[in-house]
């Protein structure tokens, strides 16, 4: 019976109740860690936007525009995705990173230098051509100086537009031996200089004389110091009419050694004022001429003793 009894003995369970925290239990920790992988991800975004290159990042944008037109074209940051090498972009020798700009040899662009030069060439004559049909217009136009169109003389030479102003026997541009210029051809100088204040070409004036020595009764003035005289007076009205003084290149008298009309020497044609609206070309020649005339000669070689 003993055994009976040890059998029918109560079995007590006590239940402990745990505390705190019985409201909200482990939320926080989750909550806690979706913010911790936020920060990461943001973090890890900063990263990116700040190792990206502009190119890449215009090549994102790109491709969220316009998906479709990227990804059939391709475009600035697609070399990856296009790539045998994956990351090697347009280098197959890359492994990884995309090749930048300027990492590799850019192509030499080649230009035809003759060609481009020939280009500007008929450019400038086209320019001086219309040049030439103003002044023609201008000269026409005015009654004052239509009277004198046939002492007028424009053609295109090597050098540009030469505009000359030739002598007539009841009409020259200066008393004879003198380098005063004449009422009605100081109007037509000043109208000259406002047409050729609106192109951008360099000038030459050359004074020209006939064959005839010159009777003055100055000792040692001639025809040269005559003509550079006459050229420098038909300078002074050019600047009046508007011409700019810095468009001056070169203002000479070269008296009868360039005659006109060389089968009659004192021809009045030969007395003449030349203007030359110079050529890109010519304008070179010259100041290529007074940088060599400016330049020191070179001291001579020492001798060995």
């Amino acid at each position: 019976m003993a055994g009976d009894t040890k059998k029918l003995q109560p079995i007590i369970v006590k239940k402990i109740k745990k505390g705190g925290h019985g409201a909200h239990g482990g939320a926080w920790k989750i909550a806690y860690a979706d913010f911790v992988t936020a920060m990461m991800a943001f973090f890890l975004l900063m990263w990116l936007l700040g190792s990206t290159t502009e190119g890449d990042k215009k090549g994102i944008a790109d491709y969220f525009s316009s998906p479709l037109k990227i990804a059939m074209f391709g475009g600035s940051g697609s070399g990856d995705a296009s790539s045998v090498v994956k990351g090697g972009g347009k280098d197959l020798s890359r492994e990884t990173g995309q090749v930048k700009e300027g990492e590799t040899e850019a192509k030499k662009k080649l230009y035809n230098l003759k060609a481009l030069k020939e280009e500007q060439r008929r450019a400038e004559r086209s320019r001086l051509e219309e040049l030439k049909k103003k002044v023609e217009e201008k000269i026409s136009q005015s009654a004052g100086l239509a009277s004198l169109g046939g002492q007028i003389k424009l053609d295109m030479t090597k050098e540009g537009l030469r505009i000359q102003i030739v002598d007539q026997g009841n009409r020259p541009m200066f008393d004879s031996g003198s380098a005063v210029v004449k009422p009605y051809m100081r109007e037509l100088l000043q109208e000259l200089g406002a047409v050729l204040a609106e192109v951008p070409n360099r000038l030459t004036i050359e004074g020209h004389t006939d064959a005839q020595a010159f009777a003055g009764g100055t000792r040692g003035y001639s025809n040269w110091e005559l003509s550079a005289d006459r050229a420098n007076a038909s300078r002074r009205d050019l600047v009046a009419g508007g011409l700019p003084e810095a468009r001056m290149l070169r203002v000479q008298g070269l008296a009868s050694s360039k005659l006109l009309d060389a089968q009659a020497p004192e021809s009045p044609v030969n007395r003449r004022i030349s203007i030359i609206v110079m050529n890109r070309d010519a304008e070179d020649a010259v100041l290529k001429n007074l940088s060599d005339e400016e330049e020191p000669p070179s001291p001579p070689a020492s001798t060995p003793e």
